[in-house]
């Protein structure tokens, strides 16, 4: 009979403990991963094989690329500062956990603090990946054929959590989520990234997840793309897209490709709720290939602070050297995409109508790639996104929301 009832008792405790592992995380929650016991990497400067922790409140130098084995763990504690030198790049295979902190975030920055002069996170092989409270700082550097790097590129279904973090002054994509990862991203502000392309969040071939309340601001490309591939081979792209605030986005890029504030095609799915899209060349593109309109969406707020802008830029110019003249209200749902205005949408109609009431914006449009970013984005009371959002994600729309679940920056 006793060893009956302890067989009973521990069938009992695993029981529970599954469904306790199998309980669904609240999504504007910090993710608490597995830290491994600590190695301490004593040493001034890193290079080649790394294992190990990055203490807190040290510096380090990185003369070369990091390579972290299968396997291994690379964890940097908070207040830890990595200063990379010679264009150097990280090549995660194992795990990479950036643990900073909002009294003491993690920063990585190359050594002359300038756009492109190092090379990001090359995770496309990695066991899981887990960044909170880090600074990221000037990458996109070039490759051995010239071209830009994205700071950080996942290509495999693994975790990925990015909180609270920073992701500044990039050449190409900010993050690059692809190949089935299992993606957190939350809270973030992505500003002043892309050359002449790159998205600030590009996510495709399967990748599943939540993005919300992060900050993108004066990205060349578009803020968040959802793509799965031209030929679909395994589940499609599915991510839910709300409460985030994006402005001065996709004029990098030009009248070829223009950006947008959100795109949604090839066969992707998701639901896209409560943003606001300010001063974006084109706001909400659903493409007709998206499967048939697999993507719900709804309570967006989209506005401009002028009627049209004329972009005197070459680069932006067809033909080269001739001015364009953009009606911004009537990109808010571009011409020939699935999608149309909703009737919880907020839509600007002139600039005395639809105003989110940002705290301070400078009314840019086109921003040089690496622009400083002194707007606040946050809501002054009274603002017409206050209340109007859904509330099955928040009852705010943009990523700072009065009930304290946005934005943290």
């Amino acid at each position: 009979m006793k060893t009956k009832q302890i067989s009973f008792w521990i069938a009992a405790i695993a029981l529970v403990a599954t469904m306790a592992s199998c309980a669904k995380k609240e999504t504007t929650g910090i993710t608490k991963p597995v830290i491994p016991p600590s190695h301490p990497i004593n040493s001034d400067t890193i290079g080649s094989f790394e294992k190990g922790t990055l203490l807190a409140g040290k510096t380090y130098t990185m003369n070369h690329d990091v390579y972290v084995n299968i396997g291994d763990t690379l964890l940097a504690q908070a207040g830890t500062t990595i200063i990379v030198k010679n264009n150097s790049q990280f090549k995660i295979q194992g795990v990479f956990q950036s643990m900073g902190t909002q009294a003491s975030p993690v920063t990585f920055d190359s050594d002359t603090h300038t756009p492109g002069t190092w090379g990001g996170f090359a995770c496309d092989s990695a066991q899981a990946v887990t960044i909170q409270w880090t600074k990221i700082l000037n990458t996109g550097g070039p490759d051995a054929t010239g071209g830009t790097r994205r700071t950080l590129v996942v290509s495999k279904p693994i975790k990925v959590d990015i909180e609270d973090s920073w992701v500044e002054n990039g050449q190409d994509d900010g993050l690059g989520l692809f190949g089935g990862a299992q993606i957190t991203v939350l809270r973030n502000t992505i500003q002043s990234g892309g050359s002449t392309d790159g998205e600030a969040i590009n996510i495709k071939t399967g990748t599943t997840g939540t993005v919300a309340y992060n900050v993108i601001f004066s990205q060349a490309g578009t803020g968040i793309k959802l793509e799965t591939a031209k030929v679909v081979t395994t589940a499609p792209t599915n991510v839910d897209v709300y409460n985030n605030t994006m402005v001065s986005c996709g004029w990098r890029r030009g009248a070829a490709e223009p950006g947008r504030g959100v795109s949604a095609g090839v066969s992707a799915k998701g639901n896209v709720f409560n943003n606001i899209i300010v001063n974006c060349y084109h706001g909400l593109e659903i493409f007709v290939d998206d499967g048939a309109g697999n993507v719900n969406y709804g309570n967006n707020l989209f506005y401009s602070t002028a009627d049209t802008f004329v972009d005197n830029t070459p680069l932006n110019a067809t033909p080269p050297g001739a001015a364009i003249t953009v009606n911004l209200r009537a990109g808010y749902y571009p011409a020939g995409a699935l999608g149309v205005p909703q009737a919880s949408d907020i839509i600007s109609t002139s600039v005395a109508t639809g105003n989110p009431m940002f705290k301070t914006f400078d009314g840019s449009f086109l921003n040089p790639n690496g622009a400083a970013n002194n707007n606040d984005f946050h809501l002054q009371a009274g603002s017409p996104a206050i209340g109007k959002g859904n509330p099955t994600y928040n009852a705010d729309m943009g990523a700072y929301t009065s009930d304290g679940k946005g934005n943290k920056h």
